[in-house]
């Protein structure tokens, strides 16, 4: 072999194929790179969020490439289209993981990271995140290969609840929940953070995922006459109806929604009813120019118009893993599950360039961090309304 130099080498690999012609060459190739493989919905219900996570970890892993890769190896995004179905998403993780030497991956749902947990913890070879903030996955005991880059949502209502408790203390609250298990997710532990913090739940209202009509709802809520009112399992419908509705019958209510619901673009063409909504975003918005956040700089550069809130969330995960596989490779030790997991959570106070505006760190399977934002309808920005807010002891 040490005969024959690269370009024929690569003409044998093009015709009688590589890997038969010299044994054992094909896993020295792939150890030169380290492959993310994702299970994306770029169709479907999800699609809005799934094409702008693509390329949020595309972007990484150029910026990253650019640089020089990672302990000298170069990243790539190994991917393809679930439409947001889990069936589709473990045929796409079993055909991708069959094709490559994969040992980080992105998922697409809940469902999905719940179904394949059982995999994840025979192979033990793969750390994987994806676009859930579902709380249940939040437990390195049952998930201990798994994680999020960003607040669970039992812990954005706990980053709401912060903001609340000072802003008003006492505040009165109403939660209004998708009949969905996301929309359930974080309903039972933040009325039970509620009451300790002080702060008085007075109704809980809940919808389906698709309403239309919501006046009935809006009764109840001008009924209970809450100082703020939480969304949560929904990405925009029913929300603008709802606060259109309410402030017509006068309410003084403060409307929240957390993360799905917080994308700049989707407010934008909302209007009045849209002023004054708040919400936990994770990460800094595309459009921040604040001085340190050099990352935003550098990704304005790669994609001059707006990018969604999945883009950054995208964008971090990528970062988070790629952090792992560094520190593992730093460590001289192999790149599988355990490793890479032990090495993401000995992040301490890290900077991320600026995605989030202070240093994180990564306790178990989540990032609790975030930040209150709130709607300028005149602007059709949303702008900051308080510091960063850490969950961390």
């Amino acid at each position: 072999m040490t005969s024959l130099n690269r370009r024929q080498i690569m003409g044998l690999a093009a015709g009688a194929g590589l890997a038969s012609a010299f044994p054992g060459f094909t896993a020295y190739a792939q150890e030169k790179e380290i492959v993310i493989g994702g299970s994306i919905p770029l169709t479907g219900v999800f699609a809005f969020a799934g094409v702008a996570i693509e390329a949020g970890m595309s972007d990484y892993v150029k910026l990253t490439n650019e640089a020089g890769g990672i302990a000298g190896r170069k990243l790539r995004l190994a991917y393809e289209d679930t439409a947001y179905k889990v069936d589709t998403s473990v045929a796409v993780f079993n055909k991708l993981t069959t094709q490559n030497d994969i040992h980080l991956y992105y998922g697409d749902s809940t469902g999905f990271a719940k179904t394949i947990n059982e995999e994840l913890n025979r192979r033990g070879t793969i750390l994987m995140a994806g676009a859930s903030f579902g709380s249940e996955l939040n437990n390195p005991e049952k998930y201990p290969f798994q994680f999020m880059a960003g607040p669970d949502y039992v812990e954005m209502f706990a980053i709401l609840l912060e903001y609340i408790a000072k802003a008003q203390p006492g505040a009165k609250l109403v939660f209004v929940n998708s009949d969905t298990e996301f929309g359930r997710d974080p309903i039972e532990a933040s009325v039970k953070r509620a009451k300790a913090m002080g702060l008085d739940v007075v109704a809980q209202i809940v919808t389906p995922p698709t309403a239309v009509d919501v006046s009935t709802e809006v009764l109840k809520l001008r009924r209970a006459n809450p100082d703020f009112t939480i969304f949560h399992g929904y990405v925009l419908a029913p929300l603008p109806e709802f606060m259109s509705q309410a402030k017509q019958l006068g309410l003084k209510t403060k409307f929240m929604g957390t993360f799905w619901s917080m994308d700049n673009s989707l407010w934008a063409n909302v209007g009045a009813p849209a002023d004054g909504f708040m919400g936990v975003m994770p990460y800094r918005y595309y459009y921040d120019t604040a001085p340190d956040a050099p990352i935003l700089d550098k990704i304005r550069k790669l994609r001059p118009t707006y990018q969604a809130t999945g883009y950054m969330q995208g964008f971090l995960t990528a970062m988070l893993m790629g952090e792992a596989a560094k520190r593992t490779l730093a460590a001289g030790q192999e790149l599988n599950g355990k490793t890479l997991k032990a090495a993401l959570n000995s992040i301490k106070d890290f900077d991320t360039g600026g995605i989030i505006g202070v240093p994180i760190s990564v306790p178990g399977n989540s990032v609790p961090v975030g930040r209150i934002y709130q709607f300028n309808a005149a602007d059709k920005q949303m702008k900051p309304a308080s510091d960063w807010i850490s969950l961390k002891k």
